[in-house]
């Protein structure tokens, strides 16, 4: 079976020609030896069948993050290349095609956005850049189709160009190039291209974006918590709920099997919530209280993402950044966390500087709730009213500054400006966007839901072996004196290594007070990142900065949570 390429910079719309290639059956996996993803799927030209790889996007063969390096080093995988060029920026892109084209592989450009050309004035002469270029070149339009049927059959015609490029004088011959095949002729701007300027703008870009956050996130919560009360809750309750009250018969009340499986029955009822049992909170947590709101982030996640509105964002934010050490581009990360952690982690190798990723690791694991936590939060702080919202969110916002400008002071390295092409306001491809939904939400299932079954298994064993109340009584100093919490807490503690957002479902049936719930859901969020981010961080930076920053989590807990305890005693 033969391997095509997909290669490309950034935003050229890449996953849209690969939605367009492949369908819908897909699989995502990390390059071995890295935690860099990319996806692959396959495609039938005649009778044969080839695999098609959409690489990391590169703006050069000179790699200057972890994902470009795989992007260069996946090169000796290919059978054949397709490199995707933006046609509405032809000169930058073919910087990456002229080195493409000296690696003597079989190659045909596709000039992606054609229909975008004539909307800008711009006239390509495909014709003459093929002979240029010795090889075929295929305008197409991947979000409408125009082109891909073409682009398929040319497929088997990919050659090794014959033509030679200087190395030195790489730009001039680009320059030529361009001069020979492209004309460009007076386009007033478009609606887009106003928006587009304005949201680069810090007025009115700024108070754009306050919109556009509240607006997603309002989204997010509303038809999550709609798919959770009228899809999710009366699943459980009415299909699966009977099920379980059967098993729960025959395993008989407090034996170990019904302890691991069923968990302990509230007033002789099992509460999903709380029961902790394998098939009751173990499934209950991840599928009926984290992933209604763990889809809709994704899709909103990646319809501004395919728009081309995350972009702009990052160069508005960049400012604001700079004064943690990141540049505009490192909210990304960030923003992927709120979702889970694990992506934002993942994130972390689009980052070019090595103190960036260790400021951009430490702070994400210590003041970046995933959603499925901060779900779980925000319904356990409802109780309490908007000032338990407030103090929560204004404590994290406060801990991200501090320990950010410290860390920019203090961690030695070099911080770099933003590096980063907008690409102007695009109409999505829906079948891309929900194949990359899809693709996210099931690797959350995949990362997710091992961790809560042995978090689910870990706490009941700590329970029936009584271990759980010896470290209650160990940690009971810090836990009551400092933070002025009871010793129960430890449990959720313990379980928050493995899984955070089942940690803060335990704190439910503790009954804490106002001040009680502000302050553990503060620590919990801060002290350390479950099992899976730990893990995948501590590849992504390695041991020697992983070590640093638990050390500066644990401090950062200690401090927090007694300061935190402090204030509201005394305001309380």
């Amino acid at each position: 079976m033969k391997t095509l390429l997909l290669m490309g910079n950034p935003n050229v719309g890449k996953s849209a020609l690969f939605a367009r290639l492949t369908g819908v059956h897909v699989v995502a996996a990390n390059y071995p030896g890295s935690t860099v993803e990319y996806t692959k799927g396959y495609l039938k030209i005649k009778d044969e069948r080839w695999e098609v790889i959409d690489v990391p996007g590169t703006y050069s063969l000179d790699p200057t993050s972890k994902a470009e390096e795989v992007a260069v080093r996946m090169l000796s995988q290919g059978d054949i290349i397709i490199n995707v060029v933006d046609a509405t920026n032809l000169e930058r892109n073919l910087n990456l095609s002229l080195q493409l084209l000296k690696k003597r592989i079989p190659m045909l450009m596709v000039l992606n956005f054609w229909d975008e050309t004539t909307h800008k004035g711009i006239h390509i002469d495909n014709v003459k850049l093929q002979h240029l270029c010795g090889i075929p070149v295929i305008p197409t339009t991947a979000v409408s189709g125009e082109g891909v049927k073409n682009l398929v059959e040319i497929i088997p015609s990919a050659k090794i160009s014959s033509v030679k490029y200087s190395t030195k004088n790489r730009w001039n011959e680009i320059g030529k190039i361009v001069a020979d095949v492209q004309v460009l002729e007076h386009k007033h701007h478009t609606i887009g291209e106003l928006i587009g300027e304005a949201t680069i703008k810090p007025f009115p870009g700024i108070p754009m974006a306050a919109v556009v956050l509240f607006l997603s996130f309002m989204l997010i919560w509303w038809i999550g918590e709609s798919i959770k009360a009228f899809v999710m809750d009366p699943l459980f309750d009415f299909l699966l709920g009977p099920l379980l009250h059967n098993l729960s018969d025959v395993l008989g009340s407090g034996s170990v099997l019904h302890n691991l499986l069923i968990g302990r029955l509230m007033d002789g009822s099992i509460d999903f919530e709380a029961s902790f049992g394998i098939l009751t909170t173990g499934l209950y947590v991840p599928f009926a209280i984290v992933l209604p709101y763990i889809i809709m982030f994704y899709f909103v996640l990646s319809l501004l993402e395919d728009i081309g509105y995350l972009p702009r964002l990052g160069i508005l934010l960049d400012r604001a950044m700079h004064i943690v050490g990141l540049h505009g581009m490192g909210f990304i990360p960030m923003l992927l966390a709120l979702g889970c952690n694990v992506p934002g982690v993942m994130a972390l190798r689009t980052i070019e500087s090595k103190k960036a990723r260790f400021i951009s690791a430490t702070l994400m694991a210590i003041a970046i709730p995933c959603w499925g936590q901060l779900a779980v939060i925000i319904s356990m702080l409802g109780r309490t009213g908007p000032v338990g919202f407030t103090i929560y969110f204004f404590t994290l916002v406060v801990v991200w500054l501090g320990l950010g400008i410290i860390l920019k002071r203090g961690v030695k390295g070099e911080s770099l400006e933003i590096f980063s092409e907008i690409p102007p306001y695009r109409i999505p491809y829906i079948k891309a966007l929900f194949k990359k939904v899809w693709m996210r939400m099931f690797h959350f299932l995949k990362e997710a839901l091992p961790f809560v079954f042995l978090g689910i298994v870990v706490v009941n064993l700590l329970y029936m072996s009584g271990i759980i109340y010896i470290l209650g009584d160990i940690a009971s100093p810090v836990l009551t004196s400092l933070f002025g919490l009871p010793k129960e807490t430890v449990g959720a503690l313990i379980v928050g290594v493995l899984r955070k957002d089942v940690a803060v479902g335990m704190l439910v049936p503790l009954g804490l007070s106002f001040k009680q719930v502000v302050v553990a859901s503060v620590i919990l969020t801060i002290y350390f990142p479950c099992m899976a981010t730990f893990l995948l961080l501590l590849k992504e930076i390695g041991v020697k900065d992983m070590l640093k920053a638990t050390a500066i989590m644990i401090v950062t807990f200690l401090t927090v949570g007694t300061v935190l305890n402090i204030i509201l005693s005394l305001l309380l």
